[in-house]
Order: structure tokens, then sequence, then C-alpha cells
């Protein structure tokens, strides 16, 4: 009679152990995935990086070498911009940021224009103007790049 006792005492003691190790189990399992999201909320969002375009094409002269007359590029632009929160300050801006791009263009020399290295070195000075104008205005950078997307002279 003992035996079978005992028996009921270790068949109750088992199930008790199965419905623990459940309970621990799925305990563990929320308080992992509850640690998981916490870190995910922490975490600042990855900037979101957008473009921007001018429309129409900006149009403008540059000296050429005789200086007999002015030579014109036609530029299609895009400016990347490092974060889409930076957008409404590039609209908000977008006259002073053309007239920082035409003057550029408007000081270069013809050789420069028409050359690749000069192509290269002109958008690099673009997007240094660009961020020293856009940081005295706003108080960040916001130009990640310059991109010619069409570059046409005469």
């Amino acid at each position: 009679m003992m035996a079978s006792g005992t028996l009921v005492g270790l068949k109750d003691q088992t199930q008790f152990s199965v419905v623990s190790m459940k309970n621990i189990c799925a305990l563990l399992l929320l308080l992992l995935s509850s640690a998981v999201l916490a870190q995910d909320a922490a975490a600042p969002a990855k900037p979101k990086v957008v473009y921007y375009g001018f429309d129409p094409d900006i149009v403008t002269n540059y000296v050429t070498t005789g200086q007999k007359s002015l030579g014109y590029v036609r530029v299609t632009m895009e400016l990347m911009i490092k974060d889409e929160k930076f957008l409404p300050m590039v609209e908000h801006h977008e006259p002073l940021i053309l007239n920082a791009i035409v003057s550029t263009f408007g000081k270069e020399q013809e050789d420069m224009i028409k050359s690749l290295t000069g192509r290269e070195e002109i958008r690099l000075k673009i997007l240094r103007n660009l961020n020293d104008l856009m940081k005295k205005e706003t108080g960040v950078e916001v130009v990640q790049d310059v991109l010619f997307t069409k570059y046409l002279y005469q």
C-alpha cells in the first residue's frame, strides 16, 4: 500500500515540476523579449537619406579664357540630404543655396568647367560652400553630397 502512495506522490511532484518548468520558461521568454524591445527603443533611429533637386535646371555663366564672351553651363543637381528631418530647412533656404551654387560656377574658369577633374573640384567646392552656408544659417551641416545628373557647357 505504501508503494502505491509513493507512486502517487511522485506523479504529483512530476506534474508540479513540469508545470513549474513551463512557467519558468515562459517567464524567461517574457523577460528576454522585453529586454530586446527595450534595447530597440533605446537605440537611436538611423537617419534616412533623402534627395533634393532643383527645378528648373541651373543655368549660369562662367569666365571664358579670352574674356571676349561668357560661356554658360546648364546643370541639373541633386543634393543628398543627411536626414529627411533636414528637408524643410533645405526647402526654406533654397534661394540661398541656389545663389551659392550660381556664385561658385560664376567664379570658375573655362578649363575648370570643361575638365573632369575641374568638374569634381567644383562639385566638392559646392558641397563645402553649402555646408558652410547651412551651418551658418541653421547650425547644422545638412548636405551629405552633391550630385550632377546633367552637366552641359558651351
